[in-house]
């Protein structure tokens, strides 16, 4: 394997779930920039397995062929994160099957495992400064029993429970207003996680599935309570995925939390009978304009068409920048990063922007080159 370049750069991507025959087709526009940095990071939302028993509760499974894991080393990803909604979707073997093909592609995998002690064990890399990183993963988003526990495979679990108002108690049927909160057990784990990692490492990574998906702007009130609670442990930087849009930005402390990283390598065919089920029409909803497209390989909202990878800058034992690199990703869904000289790369800047306003986030960008630099000032 071609040996990383040792420049402290680690770059983190949106959610990865390839769904053709030449995986390696999907990173034809990336993998120059992906194999350019000492760690690349990305969120795996399918399995990677010969075989598999498709679970009952599994919504959307796709079952890639296991050459695939080779494909995503050879694009330059030496992390992932297996933490996801997915993750047992063709069951516990299918996983296992997932992690040993990633493993023995030179990636190391976080997140999940054959159990819950595997699920929540950090990996830690020493770039070339001596500095070292480790990097944690967790998932809110569960289906029944995709969570590990001290016997069964699954994932790392950072459950978030709900409650409903009802605003007008005297007027039945009306809109409820929707609380939710961390659960305990999960929060207080996670911090543990974060602080024994940051005994072993000079900055923490933690990597959060979880979120509304396809509504614009819309952050959870337990997101945020989870955020602040990683940052008090000793979290460096939060990467948030499975929104399948991009979400805002904000500064904790100085530490950057990225709500929601949108899609990167994610494959979605649409047929006509998966068109008209009641399960699509009930999503499709969340996105207005939202038009299947039965000839696209990426059947997502107009707004999933604008995505960004994350480049941290690391020395010292610090983060010294945290920046985004604009995306567009087309019908194809082939992601291509933006110069700051195409029009596109204003868009992504605009739209990034107005949902942090609208979802009352502080975070702010500066342009630098072709990257959207965070300030983490004050």
């Amino acid at each position: 394997m071609t040996p990383r370049p040792s420049n402290g750069v680690v770059l983190a991507t949106g959610d990865l779930a390839p769904d053709r025959s030449d995986v390696a087709s999907s990173f034809a526009a990336t993998a120059a920039t992906l194999r350019a940095a000492e760690l690349t990071f990305g969120q795996l939302e399918t399995s990677f397995a010969a075989s598999g028993t498709r679970l009952p509760q599994a919504r959307h499974a796709v079952l890639a062929a296991p050459g695939g894991a080779r494909a995503l080393a050879d694009a330059g990803f030496n992390v992932i994160s297996c933490a996801g909604n997915h993750c047992l979707d063709w069951g516990p073997g299918a996983l296992l099957e997932t992690i040993g093909h990633l493993e023995r592609a030179g990636i190391a995998v976080i997140g999940a495992g054959e159990n819950i002690r595997a699920a929540r064990r950090a990996f830690v890399a020493t770039l070339a400064d001596r500095t070292r990183v480790a990097l944690l993963a967790y998932c809110s988003i569960l289906p029944a029993d995709y969570w590990a526990t001290a016997g069964r495979a699954g994932c790392a679990p950072m459950r978030g429970l709900t409650v409903y108002e009802q605003i007008e108690p005297d007027q039945p049927g009306t809109p409820a207003r929707i609380h939710t909160f961390a659960e305990r057990n999960d929060l207080a784990a996670m911090q543990a996680d974060i602080r024994a990692a940051r005994e072993r490492a000079d900055v923490v990574l933690v990597s959060l599935h979880w979120g509304i998906h396809f509504v614009r702007a819309a952050i959870a009130d337990y997101q945020r309570e989870v955020a602040r609670a990683a940052v008090a442990a000793g979290a460096d930087a939060i990467l948030g995925h499975h929104a399948h849009i991009l979400k805002g930005i904000e500064t904790l402390d100085g530490r950057p939390v990225l709500y929601s990283l949108c899609n990167f390598a994610t494959d979605l065919r649409m047929d006509p009978e998966h068109a008209a089920r009641p399960s699509f029409k009930e999503i499709q909803a969340l996105a207005p304009g939202w038009q299947p497209d039965f000839d696209s390989l990426y059947n997502f909202p107009p707004d999933s068409r604008w995505s960004a990878i994350a480049r941290l800058e690391i020395a010292a034992g610090r983060i010294r920048e945290t920046a985004l690199l604009p995306i567009h990703i087309g019908r194809d869904a082939v992601p291509r990063l933006l110069g700051a000289e195409d029009a596109r790369f204003d868009e992504v800047r605009g739209y990034l922007e107005a949902v942090t306003r609208e979802a009352g986030l502080n975070g702010r960008l500066r342009l630098a080159a072709s990257r959207l630099v965070i300030e983490t000032e004050g």
